[in-house]
């Protein structure tokens, strides 16, 4: 796994390298060499010569990486225009930097106003924003508000310079405006804030730039990005003298009349997962839209007999390697009963999802209390409800949202979203590397439940669901691959390409 840093980890990182003797122009050097090799490769059709290029530069360090990318870029043949944003004085590293981008001959315009900003962009082949860092924390106000604006009309030759100008590194919210680039070269750590859905939508594709110093330096990270290694580490291979109850037997409590397909996607989605059999209790009157639909799995009624049906949702998980509870199944008195039952009376893997979250609506705390070992999966609507806040709340800071959920559930949470996070109640959070447009399709959550209920049968919490929003969105990647698709993807083809995934990774 990588290492995430946040603000405060990122200065801690820079001031150990200084303290053991590297200097911070050599820092700065690094960064902006090896930035302007991946702006020269991805944006420049390998050669800079005869390119037009502008960057634009803040006055703090950010800035001075800018100075050190026209240099190179000036070095390469580029034809390189550098603008100021700002009227403020130079940190010292950047006013060094600039004043040997002056002295090769280079130029330097400060920018009052940005009437004239459109044809200037228009004509330049790459825009690089150097303008603020990754220790910006307040709103973008002025000249610059304008100038991030006017660059956002034009993103595909964007390219952004440690983190997009605007985007919180720390929370990945936007401080008033934020630069959408198409590349962002973040240097020596990948940075909290570009692992969130909006630094997706802000960075486009991030690339890990060596700045000379070892990534080891790092004592401490508030994250790490999940590699594919991390996760066929987790699968086991399967034996060959397996049968169908050796590879687990997840059970699923779900659907309701008119949602029995939240009931099928999931029982889909554990199957292509690797369950060796799925058992579906749902109620009487939902069975008869269950049957027939999917061959392989099998059904029970949680209402039909004369018990309790407390005494028949903990009698049915008993057997159960897994049990994934709550796509589809209803808010009611009796859905109520059925999770109680099953927290209660079962001690093995729990995957709660959509109806079970809801009826657990601000009594986070009481999920503790529970014998199973829960893994939560609530979007973020659902983690709001749980915790008593707005979806919106839960978004502007997404890594505190989802380690508060989880220490006050005692439970493994996956926070959905593009880069899903994973979060144990100690702290420890696990980040998703992939990030596909084309899961946003009604019941791909089903799927990703049923993936985790198969994970489950024969992994810890933490690692089956580590393992199942990898495969889910690895999955959704397969599908794309099949003629660059990013639009039309069926929650059931994220299942039936399951295997796949796991065929990448040796398993």
């Amino acid at each position: 796994m990588i290492p995430v840093l946040s603000r405060e980890q990122i200065r801690a990182f820079d001031a150990l390298a200084i303290a053991r003797k590297v200097p911070s122009l050599v820092l700065m050097e690094n960064a902006g060499r090896n930035a302007c090799d991946v702006l020269e490769r991805e944006m420049l059709a390998v050669s800079a010569r005869g390119k037009r290029v502008v960057i634009l530069c803040g006055t703090g360090n950010n800035g001075g990486d800018g100075f050190v990318i026209a240099r190179h870029l000036l070095s390469r043949g580029a034809l390189v225009s550098v603008k100021l944003t700002s009227e403020h004085g130079l940190s010292p590293d950047a006013k060094t930097n600039a004043d040997a981008w002056l002295g090769l001959g280079g130029s330097t315009e400060i920018l009052r106003e940005t009437s004239a900003m459109a044809t200037m962009l228009a004509e330049a082949d790459a825009i690089v924003d150097a303008i603020f860092g990754t220790g910006l924390d307040r709103a973008i106000d002025g000249i610059a508000r304008e100038i991030v604006a006017s660059t956002n009309a034009i993103r595909d030759r964007v390219f952004a310079v440690d983190i997009p100008s605007g985007l919180d590194a720390q929370t990945g919210a936007i401080l008033g405006v934020g630069v959408r680039a198409a590349h962002t070269a973040t240097f020596a750590h990948y940075k909290l804030g570009l692992l969130t859905p909006l630094g997706a939508v802000h960075a486009g594709r991030i690339h890990l730039v060596d700045i000379g110093v070892p990534a080891s330096l790092a004592e401490v990270h508030d994250a790490k990005l999940l590699e594919p290694a991390d996760v066929a580490s987790f699968v086991a291979p399967r034996s060959p003298d397996a049968h169908k109850y050796r590879a687990g037997h997840v059970g699923v409590l779900a659907g309701s009349p008119g949602k029995t397909g939240a009931a099928l996607l999931v029982a889909r989605g554990a199957l292509r997962g690797g369950a060796g059999a799925v058992t579906v209790a749902t109620w009487h009157d939902a069975l008869p839209s269950l049957q027939g639909h999917l061959l392989e799995m099998m059904t029970a009624s949680l209402d039909a007999l004369e018990k309790p049906l407390i005494e028949v949702a903990a009698s049915f998980a008993h057997a159960k390697r897994a049990v994934v509870a709550g796509p589809g199944f209803g808010t009611d008195e009796r859905a109520a009963t059925a999770i109680r039952a099953l927290l209660v009376g079962y001690e093995g893997n729990v995957v709660l999802d959509a109806d079970a979250l809801t009826l657990y609506a601000g009594r986070a705390a009481e999920l503790s209390a529970s014998r199973a070992k829960l893994i939560l999966t609530p979007h973020a609507g659902e983690a709001g409800r749980l915790l008593g806040v707005s979806a919106d709340a839960i978004e502007a800071d997404r890594f505190t949202a989802v380690r508060s959920l989880a220490s006050k559930s005692k439970a493994v949470v996956v926070l959905k979203g593009a880069h899903s996070l994973i979060a144990a109640p100690s702290g420890r959070i696990v980040i998703s590397p992939i990030v596909n447009a084309a899961l946003a399709t009604a019941g791909s959550g089903d799927v990703l439940s049923g993936i985790i209920g198969a994970c489950a049968c024969g992994m810890e919490p933490f690692e089956a669901a580590c393992a199942g929003v990898y495969l889910h969105a690895a999955a959704a990647d397969v599908w794309s691959s099949r003629g660059n698709r990013r639009r039309g993807l069926l929650a059931s083809e994220i299942a039936d390409c399951v295997p796949d995934a796991l065929a990448a990774l040796g398993r």
